[in-house]
């Protein structure tokens, strides 16, 4: 994690124009954008969750019946003391409790969108320099003369070593994100697969016994599901742009005048044209790939089978 907030402020340094810093300060006002707005979904989400278990309190004292209705708790535990006595001490707990957790949820997700971010901005970049490889640095005319062509043989070795840093950084993000990410896969796709057998039961139970009495416990499962399923579109969201954006490197070189110059500078084009070729992508474990296309294959009859 040190070795990529590190990577991190020196690419800033690195930059040297003022284009260049604009598109990387657009990608950090977009982590910002998206870790503000994830931060406050993931919250509201939690609260309205927990709030779920007030709702026969509410009732009974709203819509009394002949006897008290059943209590909900956040999560099912065993406290050892009168459930129904010490409901509120128990809710109070089940907040400050989950808070923690969602906290240190947020706090990993949010860091790995600042990381993805800037890693696009790199990439943003580079294209950046390609598009502008044949323009003169006091206008915006694209002239190529082949008198000042070792000229453009430094830019495009420039180019290259800064395509080769941005692999790095990607290959660093993937190799600490990696096994975090895996663990989480697999308790996610535990707690889902549980969760919607639990679903399931509860549909039956209705069916069978016309009880109406497991509606609010159903409600809350599928709220859990969507909720998983909103935090992976997130992941994969992310993914997918880091996937959107190693790809268009390939673009900016073959829409530009590379043909054009000497050999010796078409072979560096080629290095990057190599490099290319090769998807920059993250995963959890090796196995999911973050990216919408794997998204789109994660549905919820799935883990009946």
């Amino acid at each position: 994690m040190k070795d990529l907030t590190d990577c991190l402020y020196v690419n800033w340094n690195a930059l040297e124009t003022s284009e260049e810093y604009n598109i990387m300060r657009k990608y950090a006002k977009n982590s910002r954008r998206y870790s503000l707005g994830y931060s406050l979904y993931c919250f509201v989400a939690l609260y309205l969750f927990l709030s779920m278990s007030l709702i026969p309190q509410l009732l009974d004292v709203v819509l009394p019946l002949n006897k008290s209705r059943p209590i909900l708790l956040t999560y099912p535990g065993y406290y050892f003391v009168d459930q129904r006595k010490y409901f509120f001490y128990i809710f109070l707990h089940a907040i400050v409790a989950w808070e923690i957790a969602m906290t240190g949820i947020v706090a990993h997700d949010c860091i790995f969108v600042t990381y993805v971010e800037h890693v696009c901005s790199m990439f943003a970049v580079i294209g950046f320099r390609l598009e502008h490889l044949f323009y003169n640095r006091n206008d915006q005319v694209k002239t190529i003369n082949t008198n000042t062509d070792n000229a453009y043989r430094k830019r495009i070795a420039f180019i290259v070593h800064a395509h080769r840093k941005a692999l790095k950084y990607t290959q660093l993000l993937e190799d600490t994100f990696n096994v975090p990410f895996a663990m989480q896969i697999l308790i996610v796709t535990i707690g889902m697969s549980i969760t919607l057998l639990q679903i399931s039961t509860f549909f039956m139970l209705k069916m069978m016994q016309q009880n109406n009495s497991n509606i609010l416990e159903s409600m809350r499962y599928a709220l859990y599901v969507i909720g998983e399923l909103i935090h992976l579109f997130f992941l994969s969201f992310e993914g997918q742009k880091l996937i959107d954006h190693s790809l268009q490197i390939r673009d900016k070189i073959y829409n530009n005048c590379w043909y054009k110059v000497s050999i010796k500078s078409q072979k560096l084009i080629i290095l990057i044209m190599i490099k290319t070729l090769r998807l920059s992508f993250l995963s959890a474990g090796k196995i999911y790939i973050f990216s919408l296309e794997s998204f789109t294959m994660v549905r919820p009859e799935d883990y009946y089978k």
